[in-house]
């Protein structure tokens, strides 16, 4: 009689891992994204040349991105990195200030500015672009810079007739102006062009202004 074998002779095959996934593979191939989009534009980007700056395979890429607008896309929703606001202090110049300085810190990090071009390049080849640029990048900001201001219009910091939303365009604009401009924007900027903005529409300016 042939038995099979013991407990003891069994032999369990354990299966071989695959290949671990790479810890921030995802934030490579998006930055890689990025840096390639603002060297060559949208439509002359190439998956492969992406997957080769994130020192990874097409294959993977595509496991991840299963084309090049899903990855644009994906890198333009990427790029604005959402960092926790905390609560207003209720101080229109400090909170506006330190708003702005993480708005310039961003828009002059690694393909920020050039990204802008990238995406408005695009306009009329690809239009849905540009509308992420504005819905991921563009809207959020307007949105905390709106958050201050009306809140500083309501505790009496603001004048009533303050234009809220040009002077969004003027505070965020002017780093735009100055950098294609070819002006430095120094570290003091977010200071200088808040105390601007307030002396023409800040309550306590046009106070002293008054006496």
């Amino acid at each position: 009689m042939t038995t099979g074998p013991s407990s003891k002779e069994t032999v369990t095959t354990k299966r071989r891992p695959g290949r671990p996934r790479r810890a921030a593979l995802d934030e490579e191939l998006l930055n890689a994204a990025l840096a390639e989009m603002s060297r060559v534009g949208y439509a002359r980007m190439n998956l492969a040349s992406v997957a080769a700056r994130a020192s990874t395979t097409k294959p993977t890429l595509y496991s991840r991105y299963p084309s090049k607008e899903a990855l644009a896309t994906a890198a333009l929703e990427h790029m604005r990195r959402r960092t926790p606001r905390p609560p207003l202090s209720g101080d229109v110049r400090r909170d506006l200030i330190e708003e702005l300085d993480r708005f310039r810190q961003g828009a002059l990090r690694p393909y920020g500015m050039s990204m802008l071009g990238s995406v408005l390049a695009e306009e009329h080849e690809n239009p849905e672009l540009l509308r992420r640029f504005r819905e991921h990048v563009i809207a959020p900001r307007r949105q905390n810079l709106r958050r201050i201001l009306r809140a500083a219009r309501k505790n009496g910091q603001l004048t009533d007739d303050a234009d809220i939303e040009l002077g969004i365009t003027m505070l965020v604009g002017s780093l735009y102006a100055a950098y294609t401009a070819g002006n430095r924007v120094s570290r003091d900027w977010a200071e200088r062009v808040v105390e601007a903005w307030l002396g023409a529409n800040g309550t306590a300016a046009r106070h002293e202004r008054q006496q």
